[in-house]
């Protein structure tokens, strides 16, 4: 009987042991971004004015996500019955960055580029990544972030492209990000390093008159629920921009305040608190950083 007793003592004790070990693994915690300041560069022309120059140094900016070009579907023949993605609205290198700041090459991709497999496509969008840098003379890169408003239908192509791009940079020892638009929190995480979190065009700009369709408090909390559980490490991207557009003959000019900003950094930042590590505004032109006191990019960054 004592030996029973043994045992079943021993048993308990690494079944115990066995739970306690499941979880701590399941617990493990999520890794983080360094912290840091960052912007985008979504303009055709890199030429920095001594405003934009300021802002950098001053708001301590140690990445610039520069769109270097889009990939859209265009005909490939005179009469348009074939379509393959193309690169467009390629960037012109008229400037360069300060030494102090990272660029990171940044592809826009539409969504109906995703339809379909497209063999050889990761391979042509990181050749010509490097052939870009090696033409204009820019050195140090170290990642490449890609850009798309991928939906379930075409989720699966899509992350069988990031791999793709993935294997591609892991033979020059790249890093891969993407963005990470509200309604992908609900998918699976995609295979890449990172993601940006954006909170901007949140909208439905068909209903321009009730909401801003940039940036609203009432449609980014449906989503904060995904945020802790969401197994990737995320920075925040928040909008510094006008959108300027007409609307029956009428100039509409859509613009955040920066109070609501503040309040949505504050909830996403409270169901998850690394999103204060990595912090990016869209997008770097003089015009935008006017928009705005030096008092609200301080909040809009701080950590």
């Amino acid at each position: 009987m004592s030996n029973f007793v043994g045992d079943m003592r021993n048993a308990s004790l690494f079944a115990i042991t066995l739970l306690v070990g499941l979880l701590l693994a399941g617990c493990k915690e999520r890794v983080e971004l360094p912290v840091g300041n960052a912007v985008y560069y979504w303009r055709t022309e890199l030429r920095l004015d001594s405003t934009e120059r300021a802002f950098l140094q001053q708001y301590h900016i140690n990445k610039v996500y520069c769109r270097y070009f889009d990939v859209v579907m265009l005909p490939t023949d005179a009469n348009g019955d074939s379509l393959e993605p193309m690169p467009n609205a390629t960037i012109a290198f008229r400037d360069t960055l300060p030494e102090s700041v990272e660029i990171v090459p940044t592809v826009y991709i539409t969504e109906d580029c995703m339809h379909e497999w497209h063999e050889g496509l990761a391979e042509k969008i990181v050749k010509r990544i490097q052939q870009m840098n090696e033409t204009n003379d820019i050195h140090g890169v170290k990642e490449l972030q890609i850009d798309c408003d991928y939906t379930a239908r075409s989720r699966q192509t899509y992350y069988d492209f990031l791999k793709e791009i993935n294997y591609q940079l892991s033979i020059i020892n790249y890093q891969l990000s993407v963005t990470v638009r509200l309604h992908q929190l609900q998918m699976p995480v995609p295979p890449v390093d990172y993601g940006v979190l954006m909170l901007y065009n949140t909208g439905d700009p068909r209903k321009f008159a009730e909401r801003n369709p940039v940036l609203d408090l009432r449609d980014v909390q449906p989503y904060v629920r995904y945020l802790n559980d969401y197994d990737l490490p995320l920075a925040a991207a928040y909008p510094v921009y006008c959108w300027q557009r007409t609307i029956h003959n009428v100039r509409v000019e859509h613009t955040v305040e920066a109070d609501e900003i503040l309040r949505v950094k504050q909830t996403v930042e409270r169901e998850r608190s690394d999103l204060a590590r990595a912090v990016i505004t869209y997008h770097l032109d003089k015009e935008n950083i006017r928009r705005y006191q030096s008092k609200n990019y301080e909040e809009i960054y701080h950590h």
